[in-house]
């Protein structure tokens, strides 16, 4: 008696730091035809990433996106790892179609790009910080989504950043390109931000009143 189908999950690490360090993992099914219906929330909560993306339709960039406990219309680090992986399986795209809307992709050397709008991502609390210390010994929170964040060099844009997402059963994510996203469309200015054990986003506003977020993805 066959069991079964198998499920093919491509595991990658997203927003990662000089040599690979950090990035956020991320599942993505590319048969995502394949799970339907109640089973991609329930593979989503089995896996226990932060996010993990089904792609309904390579080509045209139409993806669907579970945390383990819902459905996300939009997510950052699985927008980005999305689009550096169906460029590497040979389909280089320009937009993912996500259920918040189209996000625009670009392709800059080793580092992908997605450009998105901040009403898109979920509603963080931004909580600033004195210094990058007190950032690294923020104690988290129990519930809610909270950016805690401080600059560590004003002048060159650059940020120290923490993700507490208990609100969508992750206690702290290792890199938030969503939050980055929001952050940087509230501070106005093109940033860098080091989230995380070794994460590095980078951010910057565009004309059009998106925000670009990106930068290097490695398969886990």
């Amino acid at each position: 008696m066959s069991g079964p189908p198998r499920i093919e999950v491509t595991v990658l690490r997203v927003f990662c730091g000089e040599g690979g360090s950090g990035g956020n993992e991320l599942g993505v099914v590319l048969d995502g035809p394949s799970v339907e219906g109640d089973d991609r929330q329930a593979l989503a909560a089995r896996l226990g990433y932060a996010e993990t993306v089904f792609v309904d339709d390579a080509a045209a960039g139409r993806i669907a996106i579970y945390a383990p406990d819902a459905e996300m219309p939009f997510a950052g680090h699985p927008t980005v790892g999305t689009a550096w992986l169906l460029a590497r399986e040979g389909v280089e795209i320009d937009a993912l179609l996500t259920g918040a809307g189209k996000a625009a992709v670009r392709y800059a050397g080793d580092d992908t790009y997605v450009a998105a709008r901040p009403e898109w991502c979920p509603p963080f609390e931004l909580v600033e910080q004195e210094d990058a210390a007190a950032v690294d010994t923020h104690p988290g929170v129990d519930e809610g989504l909270v950016y805690a964040w401080a600059w560590i060099d004003r002048e060159a844009g650059l940020v120290r950043a923490r993700s507490f997402v208990p609100a969508i059963g992750i206690g702290e994510d290792e890199a938030t390109g969503s939050a980055a996203l929001r952050l940087c469309a509230q501070v106005g200015r093109e940033i860098e931000v080091r989230q995380g054990r070794g994460s590095v986003i980078h951010a910057r506003p565009l004309d059009d009143g998106t925000v670009e977020i990106g930068g290097s993805v490695v398969a886990a």
